[in-house]
């Protein structure tokens, strides 16, 4: 079954003289019970669409429904039926971590105790300091209160806007092991992220890019498209080792990758790269490597 369907979606912003495409005709859909990643950078167009399918912002064109209610005319039924978890942290700041819980279960006409088996493997870890004001919390502790405030209510759709933005890798870690736990009891979940490493997280990832959907696929089936030789080279100056990879015919593209530089081959021209670095008097080291998420996103910008 489809939770979320989006067919030709178009957003603008600005006037008339200076008027910004965010969204370009966005589509695809969203199977029931499936972990979702939108994953591109900032500017891409991730959080546009998300408000567009919480209700919060309308599209210029195109239609979007979530649980086959249609987000302009059922506005009301989906404001009831999905969780919304933005990418700024939203709650209130002076009210305490339990008066936050609460107030969003008010809203929503229930209470803590009702839901509490849906949130009480996140909720627990923040409920010894159930009484701090929510400003004083740290960063990890904020995202657990932010998501137990968007799953009170039970949604059938959780919409999680860049949710591990600005928080440490330990607390990144631990709320993917969330996600999977609560995908496990048939929420379906939407996350927008710009770490590509969390794409191999996902059960389907699309990749997005100035308002332009580049691929949706399985995170393994986006990299088997790849298609292409991929080395990694290093040397002591890494910065005249990538000028002369670009100037080099037998290379598509070469860029910086951690302490590497990878090397996209146009056809599998290996030996002759290395004749070429060798010549030009580099030490270097090269190997072959397996592309990832993003590489496949590289490559795709390189291809628009």
């Amino acid at each position: 079954m489809t939770a979320v369907s989006i067919s030709n979606i178009i957003k603008r912003y600005g006037s008339k003289k200076a008027v910004t495409t965010a969204l370009h005709g966005i589509s695809f859909d969203v199977q029931q019970g499936e972990l979702f990643g939108l994953i591109g950078p900032d500017g891409a167009g991730k959080t546009s669409l998300f408000r567009i399918l919480t209700t919060l912002l309308l599209a210029e064109e195109g239609t979007a429904k979530v649980d086959g209610f249609d987000v302009v005319k059922d506005y009301k039924e989906i404001r009831k039926r999905v969780g919304y978890m933005p990418g700024r942290f939203s709650l209130y700041q002076d009210l305490t971590v339990k008066e936050n819980l609460d107030f969003f279960a008010t809203i929503f006409n229930t209470t803590i105790e009702e839901n509490y088996d849906l949130i009480k493997d996140i909720y627990s870890q923040i409920e010894p300091f159930k009484d701090r004001r929510a400003g004083k919390l740290s960063g990890g502790m904020k995202q657990k209160l932010a998501l137990s405030c968007a799953l009170i209510h039970r949604p059938s759709v959780l919409f999680l806007d860049e949710p591990t933005t600005g928080v440490d890798a330990v607390s990144r870690k631990e709320f993917w092991e969330m996600l999977k736990r609560l995908k496990e009891q048939g929420i379906t979940i939407l996350v927008s992220t710009p770490y590509m490493d969390e794409a191999s997280l996902c059960d389907r990832v699309a990749l997005i890019q100035s308002g332009k959907i580049m691929s949706i696929d399985t995170p393994a089936g986006i990299v088997k498209q790849f298609g292409k030789k991929l080395l990694s080279a290093k040397s002591a100056d890494m910065l005249a080792l990538l000028k002369v990879l670009n100037d080099q015919e037998q290379v598509e593209n070469a860029y910086p990758f951690g302490e590497y530089h990878h090397i996209v081959l146009k056809e599998d021209g290996e030996a002759q790269l290395r004749e070429a670095l060798t010549q030009k008097g580099f030490k270097f080291e090269m190997k072959e490597t397996e592309a990832n998420i993003e590489d496949c996103f590289i490559r795709l910008m390189e291809q628009k």
